[in-house]
């Protein structure tokens, strides 16, 4: 198995989808889930339940690992979201665009 071709920390390599996930942390969500076959709306809106929030985004985060690859347990992925949640998004969403994954752009050109 592999790593996370972005750092947890490495947010601020990509400041336009830092700021865009600092604002509405939910877009991010929605985007991650949709790049993994998920429903946007479903999980944008379940991010922002707290406990449920957490659970919502660290099953999309193994999701993206399953299909990029990279090492992790579900476990680990709960404490990334409840420590580290928005730069957990991040670090999902930038995996998802660097390599070829199905997410776009969040910021307009």
């Amino acid at each position: 198995m592999g790593e996370w071709s972005n750092g947890l920390f490495g947010c601020f390599g990509d400041c336009g989808t830092c700021i865009i996930t600092y604002i509405v942390p939910c877009l991010t969500a929605g985007k991650n889930a949709e790049a993994v076959g998920e429903s946007c709306c479903l999980y944008g809106f379940l991010s922002i339940l707290g406990p449920i929030g957490i659970w919502s985004r660290a099953k999309i985060r193994g999701k993206i690992r399953e299909s990029k690859g990279v090492d992790g347990g579900f476990c680990t992925d709960c404490i990334l979201h409840w420590v580290c949640g928005l730069c957990a998004l991040v670090q999902e969403a930038r995996e998802m665009k660097g390599s070829g994954g199905q997410a776009q752009s969040m910021v307009r050109e």
